[in-house]
């Protein structure tokens, strides 16, 4: 009973329990305060996953299967988009799904750029 008191006592002023509390800042190596953005942060929030994921296969297997740089292209495109959505939420990530996003942009860079040659 005392674990339940202490988490209905430990919530701040958003009204959102401490537990629950999402990292939208972080700090770079010189020490000064990063804040992602928070409008971004909540369109992200509304994406249906499976439109995302429909999203993201059309534009690799039209980027993969359309020739030269037209296929360059789309890759670059998910490539810039999945670069800004790793960027965003690495504070919250763990460290094996921060290795596997590395590896898999590294993957789909090599792409585009193979693909544009």
């Amino acid at each position: 009973m005392r674990l339940l008191r202490e988490a209905v006592v430990r919530v701040r002023r958003d009204r959102e329990a401490v537990e629950h509390q999402h990292v939208t800042r972080v700090r770079t190596s010189t020490g000064a305060a990063v804040t992602t953005s928070d409008h971004f942060l909540r369109r992200l929030a509304r994406v249906n996953p499976t439109t995302a994921f429909i999203v993201a296969l059309v534009l690799l297997l039209a980027g993969l299967y359309l020739p030269g740089v037209v296929g360059a292209l789309l890759l670059g495109v998910l490539a810039a988009g999945l670069i800004a959505l790793t960027f965003t939420t690495w504070p919250v990530q763990s460290p094996i799904t921060r290795l596997v996003r590395v590896v898999l942009l590294t993957l789909l860079i090599v792409a585009v750029v193979s693909k544009a040659l």
